[in-house]
């Protein structure tokens, strides 16, 4: 068996960079400007490895290249990195129809597993849109699908919306 040194660098700005001015920028216009590269992506994008590919009001797109280092004990992408890149692409298509001074934040999160995911597998794209933005909950939906349109895990999630205080 072949031995390789295996390793990864991870590296962030710092999270103040990213963070959200809920104040002063809508939701879409925070996501819109990450995707450009104006805003530093939070760390978290950094550490799994997802990038934002679409956003629109009510639609976001983020994509990740699974790779092993998101491998679980059976050498498949971990259902955690599965369910954040699901979680992610909903509530950032919540947040992407959110006018300055709301915000959003996941409240649960339901995710159908289809079919095994490897480095093999190469880029998913997660794609999610609203079902129904209330005043304070919000319902939406995600798919993940490879580059030939093939599921491999789709996910519900309600989010609560609420006001950001402005001190």
């Amino acid at each position: 068996m072949e031995n390789i040194d295996r390793k990864r660098t991870i590296v962030w700005e710092d999270p103040k960079n990213s963070a959200r001015d809920a104040a002063s920028i809508s939701g879409l216009d925070y996501l819109k400007s990450i995707k450009d590269g104006r805003i530093n992506p939070p760390p978290v994008a950094m550490l799994v490895g997802y990038k934002i590919s679409e956003v629109d009001n009510g639609y976001a797109v983020f994509e990740l290249n699974p790779e092993e280092y998101h491998y679980n004990p059976f050498s498949t992408v971990h259902g955690g990195i599965i369910t954040t890149l699901l979680d992610t692409t909903i509530t950032a298509s919540v947040l992407s129809t959110l006018q300055k001074g709301i915000s959003c934040s996941t409240v649960e999160i339901k995710v159908n597993f289809i079919r095994s995911i490897t480095a093999k597998t190469k880029i998913l794209r997660c794609e999610a849109k609203p079902i129904h933005i209330g005043k304070r909950l919000a319902t939406a939906e995600g798919r993940l699908k490879d580059k030939n349109g093939n599921l491999y895990a789709h996910g519900i999630s309600t989010c609560s919306i609420f006001k950001i205080r402005i001190a």
